[in-house]
């Protein structure tokens, strides 16, 4: 007897699967628009999750990248998608990283219901959750952590501060370390910087009173408690769609670490409406909805 193949007889004979509920899920160092980039499983994972709130935590896009005119349908298919997600009510938050950094010109704007920021404070279940690409690190990895003290004015120093170091170096043909190329050099990355790396994020969060971090940047993804004399802080890092291809996702109070090469039913998701609606219907219908969203906050009224 021939034998059926499962995800046929899952296709064909089931109801199609719900897509799994989340408060939040967080992605970065997806870039799209270089070659390293695994979209089409970017997209399944997408398709798999229905998230109240995304947060695309830096080098989602690779502007330097895409200047060799290479974005392929598969790639498209994932901003597609991301718009999909804004039309139907999710709350889509585009932090910029170094990879992006075009973006960082157009700080805590709007586009339609997707709003771009360097960073983001979220209070989760009593938590103060801090959200940041984490390159500014890259400035000075030993001592850069004692300038976020100073909140917003540090921050946006060391941003400065760290695109002036990568304009210097690019004058001598060098690249900043330890994470500049996610393509080539990632199976070179020193431990011991990523180490130091976590640290000083969880040094800084820590100074700010925050309860959680929430970064990018290193690639390595992750989930570790850190503690100093003055206090305790939760350090996560999504990983990225380069290697690793993987997310952070906070639902029930508590935040999980996925890994797309241990979902098993991931590729049985479809998502028919990515095929039947164009970009500007998207962008049309984001549009829609938040000068909707405005009205009713005008008028005095919410949402149940």
């Amino acid at each position: 007897m021939a034998c059926i193949p499962l995800g046929l007889i899952l296709t064909q004979n089931l109801s199609p699967l719900k897509k799994r509920r989340l408060e939040i899920a967080v992605l970065s160092d997806v870039h799209l628009g270089s070659y390293g980039c695994h979209a089409e499983e970017l997209l399944t994972y997408l398709c798999s999750i229905d998230p109240k709130i995304l947060i695309l935590n830096g080098d989602i896009l690779d502007a330097k990248r895409m200047r060799n005119n290479y974005f392929p349908p598969s790639h498209l298919k994932v901003v597609k998608k991301i718009f999909s997600l804004a039309a139907k009510g999710t709350v889509v938050h585009y932090i910029t990283g170094n990879k992006d950094e075009p973006l960082r010109k157009i700080d805590d704007i709007y586009m339609g219901t997707i709003q771009v920021s360097n960073r983001l404070s979220l209070k989760l279940n009593g938590k103060n959750t801090l959200f940041f690409h984490g390159d500014i690190f890259d400035f000075s990895f030993r001592h850069s952590h004692w300038l976020l003290n100073f909140g917003e004015t540090g921050f946006d120093t060391l941003l400065k501060l760290a695109k002036l170091k990568t304009k210097f170096l690019g004058m001598f043909g060098k690249k900043n370390k330890p994470f500049s190329n996610p393509e080539l050099d990632y199976g070179e990355r020193d431990p011991e910087q990523i180490a130091l790396f976590e640290n000083n994020v969880a040094k800084m969060a820590i100074n700010q009173h925050y309860d959680h971090v929430v970064c990018g940047h290193s690639h390595a993804p992750n989930k570790q408690q850190f503690e100093t004399k003055k206090g305790e802080c939760l350090y996560l890092n999504s990983g990225d769609w380069v290697k690793h291809m993987t997310a952070l996702e906070y639902s029930f109070k508590r935040w999980k670490l996925y890994r797309y090469e241990n979902d098993k039913l991931a590729s049985f998701y479809m998502d028919e409406e990515l095929k039947s609606m164009n970009m500007n219907e998207l962008i049309a219908t984001i549009t829609q909805r938040k000068e909707r969203d405005s009205k009713k906050e005008k008028d005095g009224l919410t949402d149940i």
